[in-house]
């Protein structure tokens, strides 16, 4: 991938270097578009719920740039014979309706014959091209603050294998079908230095894209970190995915993990998830009245889960 030519464009204001969460054009001093595109196969049994939490993953890459989304277009793979077309109409309502609760449009989208179902966004939001949210850009002495709990991965292979129970899977699908607005336009009125969304490439993941894109060392509590009901009991028993091994075996010469960590929270850090929330890199003086503005407004969690430190061996610690 590394031999592919990169766009070039003076408008081109983020593209893929540093992967960011979506890429950003401008189209006048005041105004930029923002594209994204996401879709996976289903993580619940219920074709309306998984609709939901797939369109607000979509979704969510706009809102940890600090834009609104307007647009979007279906992506859908489905199987032309063996399922009831009905799963797919349900599919496409669960996403249009989480659509409507964003006020974005739908106004179309594209469907491939697949034996595997796959449904997703491709969104274009907007925003103020002098205000982006990059995940780059965190300072030493910024506080980090997490939006919404871990364990997402851990949840859903759990359900898979039958072994969650209603209370856990309720708290995943509220979780995961929860739009990243609130917690997007609470940020805007704060001092972000750095923000992304925590997706398949788990904390530990992103907060690596954001630790070497800003120089800096995160040195995150796992402690702090906030945690869906039973992850961690499941974690404990083995309901590993193959999203997480996969994170470790990359990230293994990038971060750490300290011995004295349990070892459950240590799968939940680097557990891949699904629609997960916003890590924001915020100055010192600001993270307490932002964490506590976003849980008065009702957003999942505002869990002050770290700090940037300066660069050391690793680029991410969990202590």
């Amino acid at each position: 991938m590394s031999g592919l030519p990169r766009s070039q464009h003076p408008d081109l204001l983020v593209g893929f270097e540093t992967s960011d969460d979506a890429g950003v054009f401008r189209l006048r001093e005041d105004l930029a578009i923002i594209n994204t595109v996401d879709f996976f196969t289903p993580v619940v049994d219920d074709p309306y719920t998984y609709g939901q939490i797939s369109a607000t993953n979509s979704l969510s890459d706009v809102y940890a740039m600090g834009g609104v989304p307007k647009t979007a277009m279906n992506i859908v793979c489905f199987p032309q014979s063996g399922l009831d077309k009905e799963i797919l109409r349900d599919i496409l309502l669960g996403g249009g309706d989480k659509a409507t609760e964003a006020g974005v449009v739908v106004v179309g989208g594209h469907s491939v014959a697949d034996d595997e179902i796959k449904y997703g966004m491709a969104v274009t939001g907007i925003i103020d091209p002098r205000h982006i949210r990059r995940n780059v850009g965190a300072q030493v002495g910024d506080v980090l603050i997490l939006t919404k709990p871990l364990g997402t991965g851990i949840l859903t292979t759990a359900l898979k294998k039958g072994h969650l129970t209603e209370e856990e899977y309720g708290a995943a699908v509220v979780s995961m079908s929860t739009l990243n607005a609130k917690a997007a336009a609470i940020m805007q009125q704060y001092t972000i230095h750095a923000c992304t969304d925590v997706t398949g490439f788990s904390l530990m993941g992103h907060s690596y894209e954001m630790a070497t894109g800003s120089d800096v060392t995160l040195a995150i509590q796992a402690a702090a970190l906030p945690v869906l009901p039973g992850a961690q009991r499941l974690a404990t028993e083995g309901y590993i995915t193959g999203g997480c091994k996969r994170n470790r075996t990359y990230l293994a010469d990038k971060v750490q993990a300290r011995s004295t960590v349990a070892q459950d929270l240590n799968e939940v850090a680097f557990d891949p998830q699904t629609s997960g929330g916003l890590l924001i890199a915020v100055p010192a003086k600001e993270a307490v009245a932002l964490a506590r503005h976003l849980l008065e407004e009702g957003v999942l969690a505002a869990a002050i889960i770290g700090e940037a430190v300066t660069r050391q061996e690793m680029w991410v610690e969990l202590r």
